[in-house]
């Protein structure tokens, strides 16, 4: 991974908090906003562990800080996790991510979320959520389905079939209740117009 594209991740990641990529925001959300710290470790992680230099020296560092709020703050999302960008954890506390997922650009992730892995069946695998997805509180999706773009996952909702693009999933099993998408739910996607 390149450094502009680090550089990128790290800023659309920050853009969707509260769109302002500046380094006082920056250094803000760094020290005490507990869902972009950790997205700030994971990603530096990643960037270190594709250097040949950096992943023997710094990256040993990175991973220790990582497990640390892993630890304080209850999220497991590994490094090595595929993840688009413009990433937003709004809350934080029991969020876990297998690292086979993929996670497409501007996914919001809520405490309490699941995203994992059937190990035997017809779904035997992990979930792949494409771009604009908005995952509620509690939520599971469990499995090798595709989220598609712009759906919405409601709150304590367990999915383990496809979810077409724009639809607004609820219930245990989840079901397709609407196709009003995620329009809403998933704001601050234009930082484009800013990095680029």
């Amino acid at each position: 991974m390149k450094f502009s594209h680090y550089k990128y991740l790290i800023l659309s990641d920050l853009y969707r908090y509260n769109a302002d990529v500046g380094f006082k925001n920056f250094i803000s959300h760094v020290l005490f906003h507990a869902g972009y710290k950790y997205s700030f470790w994971m990603r530096t992680c990643k960037f270190l562990h594709a250097g040949k230099a950096l992943k023997y020296t710094l990256l040993p560092v990175a991973m220790f800080i990582l497990r640390h709020y892993e630890y304080k703050y209850g999220i497991s999302v590994p490094f090595q996790t595929a993840i688009g960008s413009g990433f937003y954890i709004g809350h934080f506390g029991g969020i876990v991510v297998n690292k086979n997922c993929r996670i497409g650009k501007n996914c919001n992730i809520s405490q309490g979320v699941t995203l994992g892995q059937a190990n035997r069946g017809a779904k035997k695998g992990c979930p792949e959520i494409r771009d604009n997805v908005y995952i509620g509180p509690g939520a599971k999706v469990i499995g090798a389905i595709s989220v598609g773009n712009d759906a919405v996952i409601g709150a304590n909702c367990v999915v383990s079939t496809e979810i077409p693009d724009k639809g607004v999933v609820a219930g245990v099993p989840g079901k397709v209740i609407s196709h009003d998408g995620s329009e809403g739910y998933v704001n601050r996607t234009d930082y484009d117009t800013v990095l680029l």
